[in-house]
């Protein structure tokens, strides 16, 4: 019987940053420990990479569970494989203005309610947007995303479990994955 061939799986971790840690070197070496090959970090804002022969839930599951473990951490994780990353970026609605951190990919974990939608969009000034394209909810702040009150309110007012990545890190995770993959 053939072995199965690992999947790069990008390992989105929602809510990391000010009071909520993981330290990427124990990350690194508690996913590793895990049974996860190549497992490699970016930035300290909750990405990592691994592969696996595991399904994504498996994965999801192994990860959360050492994570609440080792370090205390109880949020969200997003796992897209290698494949679903690249989908993610040919997806983009703002191709043209997908300049760093003025544009956002954020992942849902289910489909948000149109009104939700409807009801961030009347917040919206001097050309910001939303689309959600299969999953995704692409985020267009112009002006910058760290001074948008409609960018502001995205993370409630869309009203499901979402983690959302500037288009640098969106790239660069892109970037690693197909490194990775060989």
């Amino acid at each position: 019987m053939a072995q199965q061939r690992p999947t790069t799986y990008l390992l989105l971790f929602r809510g990391v940053g000010g009071a909520t840690q993981l330290p990427v070197m124990p990350l690194r070496e508690a996913l590793t420990k895990a049974g996860f090959q190549n497992a490699t970090t970016y930035i300290n804002s909750g990405n990592a990479l691994v592969r696996s022969t595991l399904p994504r839930e498996q994965v999801i599951t192994t990860v959360a569970r050492l994570c609440k473990e080792q370090f205390g951490f109880d949020k969200a994780i997003f796992a897209p494989p290698a494949a679903e990353w690249e989908t993610v970026i040919a997806n983009n609605p703002f191709p043209k203005m997908a300049e760093g951190k003025h544009v956002h990919a954020a992942l849902l974990a289910e489909k948000p309610d149109a009104a939700a939608i409807k009801a961030l969009l009347a917040l919206a000034v001097g050309g910001e947007d939303l689309k959600v394209v299969k999953g995704v909810a692409y985020i267009h702040t112009p002006n910058g995303f760290g001074t948008s009150t409609f960018a502001a309110r995205f993370d409630k007012g869309i009203g499901v479990v979402n983690t959302a990545r500037n288009w640098n890190t969106v790239l660069k995770l892109h970037a690693l994955a197909q490194g990775l993959e060989g």
